[in-house]
């Protein structure tokens, strides 16, 4: 189902679109491809909302530096210094976090109105971003296919084509909270994560470019612990790029017993803690599992190429499955 869910100040219609299926249901909204809210069940039956959202329009046009739910785009993630070279020729983003470009810049694909569709199951969401938008080269035919499968899982699917070289990593910018939407602090909550890797940053959230060990440090995941804080870095996923989702991570809450199981495509996992998340809400309120490629790939040739050209179809796709113990 589909409902008006409110105007931007240019007089743009925002739409609101309700999936539902075996015990799950997820609502989407036109501005940003977000997800407004995603209920699902706990170790008992009873369902609450996992992500963090806004309940109106306004709250994400006034509050849009956390990225609540969004589908983040052309690029997710920083590019060091605002630019990267592409065949001989240095690209000028929008520094909007300077001095780097982060998440596609300041009016990314989180803040642009979709076209949506329903699917069996599900919704496409279609757009194009124009030759120079945010300063990316080419023109840019974007399809995001959310859908919710016979399990209730949430699988994103997202496609692009372009007429000129260009670089592309699209994701998701979800906060889950597994005891609820407003409960408090997710910190508890106990992650796996299948990366023996992840990439150290500078002063600025910029990978040095080397791959670090994650053996001995407070980035090791590979067997689940407890969250706790302090994270905005990206771990080299152990299985690399593949062409179809494979099972990554596991975020557990032990107090509602939800689980959620992340499979993806992506060779990177973006874990953010929320520690600089924007009133109204907290520090802590939410963990976001951002898979994508690299931060700053289009600058370090030796990371996983982000690089698409004419003639190639973009593709990267993510599960979210959700179940109880």
């Amino acid at each position: 189902m589909s409902e008006h869910f409110g105007t931007l100040s240019d007089g743009t219609e925002v739409h609101r679109w309700t999936l539902e299926r075996a015990g799950v249901r997820v609502r989407v909204l036109s501005y940003g491809g977000i997800v407004q809210s995603l209920e699902v069940p706990d170790r008992d039956g009873r369902t609450a909302d996992v992500v963090l959202g806004f309940a109106d329009l306004d709250g994400y046009v006034t509050h849009p530096g956390p990225y609540l739910g969004a589908l983040i785009g052309r690029y997710a993630n920083r590019i060091a210094g605002g630019r990267f070279p592409l065949d001989g020729v240095t690209y000028a983003l929008d520094p909007n976090t300077p001095p780097n470009s982060l998440h596609g810049g300041a009016r990314g694909f989180d803040k642009r109105v979709w076209d949506v569709a329903p699917v069996e199951h599900g919704l496409r969401l279609t757009r194009v971003s124009p030759h120079g938008e945010e300063g990316f080269p080419g023109r840019l035919e974007v399809t995001a296919t959310y859908t919710l499968e016979d399990g209730g899982a949430l699988r994103f699917v997202y496609e692009a084509v372009t007429d000129a070289p260009t670089v592309v990593n699209l994701t998701n910018h979800s906060y889950f909270n597994l005891a609820g939407a407003g409960s408090g602090d997710a910190g508890g909550h106990e992650l796996r994560l299948d990366a023996s890797r992840f990439t150290p940053v500078d002063a600025d959230l910029i990978p040095t470019g080397v791959l670090e060990d994650v053996t001995g440090t407070r980035f090791d995941f590979r067997q689940a612990r407890k969250v706790g804080s302090g994270y905005d870095h990206n771990f080299a996923l152990d299985k690399g790029v593949t062409q179809e989702a494979r099972e990554v991570a596991e975020l557990y809450d032990p107090s509602s017993g939800r689980v959620l199981t992340v499979s993806t495509t992506e060779p990177g996992l973006q874990l953010y803690t929320a520690d600089q998340i924007e009133e109204p809400f907290s520090p802590g309120d939410g963990v976001a599992l951002e898979t994508q490629h690299f931060p700053d790939s289009p600058n370090r040739p030796d990371f996983p190429s982000t690089v698409l050209r004419p003639g190639e179809v973009y593709r990267s796709e993510t599960v979210y499955a959700f179940s109880a113990r």
